[in-house]
């Protein structure tokens, strides 16, 4: 069975992507083609990157880093949901990124963004740190803005529109987790 990691990229008090990671995963669930797990960062408090060696070399001396490393070697793929700050991701979901390499390789992922222009600046950066990584990110984007997806810019109110587009990108990244298998296999 395929395992997909649904990475909630805010520790912010009062965040809105702690109920948008709850709606993805809820509809994930509903799936029997893979199974969902929700991998909150407040459950990983990573300090900035504090490993002396690069994360290419796998020779991690931190604890946290060891815990961090083995939950997400246990993934065939992963939905990253991450909100917009200054036209990017958010520094903890950066910073949870950059610890690890060979951890992430030959794993689709799919992106769930939210922010006033429905995040799309920050899920185009994760696109580009997801190449370098070997991360290969599906085409379809759930792109959720402040002004017509949430109520009073706090409550997540997703309309139908964005629902078919987050199956979409599921079935998408179902499908590449499963198609690059032998990759991962091989490494």
């Amino acid at each position: 069975m395929i395992r997909i990691g649904i990475i909630l990229g805010s520790t912010r008090p009062g965040r809105n992507g702690e109920q948008v990671a709850h709606w993805v995963l809820e509809h994930a669930s509903r799936r029997t083609d893979a199974a969902f797990e929700l991998v909150d960062l407040l459950d990983y408090p990573l300090p900035h990157l504090d490993e002396p060696m690069p994360p290419t070399y796998g020779q991690y001396q931190n604890e946290h880093t060891k815990a961090w490393s083995a939950k997400i070697g246990s993934y065939d793929g992963f939905v990253m949901v991450t909100p917009e700050y200054n036209h990017s991701t958010s520094g903890v979901l950066k910073n949870a990124i950059d610890y690890l390499f060979a951890e992430w390789n030959h794993k689709a992922f799919g992106i769930v963004s939210y922010g006033s222009v429905g995040g799309a600046r920050a899920a185009e950066h994760l696109r580009l740190i997801g190449g370098e990584l070997k991360l290969a990110a599906v085409r379809t984007n759930v792109a959720l803005s402040l002004f017509t997806d949430f109520q009073d810019f706090s409550k997540l109110a997703a309309g139908e529109r964005q629902v078919a587009a987050l199956t979409t990108m599921l079935d998408e990244v179902v499908a590449w987790s499963r198609a690059l298998a032998p990759l991962r296999q091989a490494a």
